[in-house]
């Protein structure tokens, strides 16, 4: 079993650098960690880097899963290619490009890319957030399926994520304590379906809600809460229109026997108990 210990960043191509650069700082509120020849990093936590724009085509969109060594990691190619899962691995300069040591890089059976990195870099100095979003760390990522069942057999017994919920037919998939990491939404596509930065209080909710309100961001679902991890949350569409959500207060689940998952609709009270409804085609 592939050991996922933790997600590590997500690398998005787009057509308008500048512009995704001013949207991760101005409004998503991170920081820039370093600018090199087409790629822009972004901290927002004690790692080198948790967001990476870079120019190239908007489709090209990665998630990558930290594992615990180089052993794991040739364990995990050997287990992937066993299962008719072309890997590549990273060459010298790709590593150096995701301030990694190492990495192998695949598809899910979806499609969706997937990068495993051991040793990546964590950075000397603390982040510090160009506006006060309470931004506290990226947590988690909402991955598109076009089967979620089957997808769901390949995190959870391939991987070694466990299911904490379903709305419908969408697991949300925990790699540790926290509710989940992963979240598979059925579509027809592959790709990045939003990307969540935890934030400090139910404060920060509220008055990025009326920043970005503000300043035109659309807003697609919030302010509200999850039935699911209880987070309060707020999604909002960014360049190339990746969503993204600030969520507070997230539940933890400890690994306790008889523990089990729960079964919610997919249908607007699934997905938020304050009575707010999604403008996200994957949530309708």
């Amino acid at each position: 079993m592939i050991e996922l210990k933790d997600i590590r960043y997500a690398r998005l191509g787009t057509a308008d650098l500048e512009d995704a650069i001013s949207f991760a700082t101005d409004f998503l509120g991170l920081e820039v960690s370093e600018r090199t020849g087409k790629s822009v990093y972004f901290k927002s936590d004690d790692r080198d880097h948790t967001l990476c724009y870079f120019e190239g085509d908007p489709a090209d969109q990665t998630v990558a899963f930290e594992l615990r060594d180089r052993s794991e990691l040739q364990e995990a190619a050997t287990t992937l290619e066993g299962l008719g899962h072309k890997v590549e691995a990273g060459t010298a300069e790709e590593c150096e490009l995701r301030k990694v040591r190492e990495f192998i890089r695949f598809r899910d059976p979806t499609g969706n890319r997937i990068e495993l990195v051991i040793r990546p870099f964590h950075s000397g100095r603390r982040y510090h957030g160009t506006r006060d979003a309470g931004v506290t760390g990226f947590s988690h990522v909402g991955l598109c399926t076009t089967n979620a069942a089957r997808d769901e057999l390949f995190w959870t017994q391939v991987c070694n994520a466990q299911v904490s919920d379903r709305i419908g037919d969408a697991p949300l998939l925990r790699i540790d304590e926290i509710h989940h990491t992963i979240a598979l939404f059925p579509t027809n596509r592959a790709g990045i379906q939003h990307i969540n930065h935890q934030v400090e209080t139910n404060d920060d909710i509220q008055r990025s809600h009326a920043f970005l309100t503000e300043r035109g961001i659309p807003i697609v679902f919030g302010p509200g809460r999850h039935p699911t991890s209880s987070a309060k949350f707020l999604y909002f569409e960014g360049p190339d229109q990746m969503v993204f959500e600030y969520s507070s207060g997230v539940s933890h689940i400890a690994d306790e026997p008889g523990f089990r998952e729960r079964q919610f609709p997919f249908r607007p009270d699934g997905f938020c108990k304050w009575g707010s409804k999604p403008e996200i085609r994957e949530f309708s």
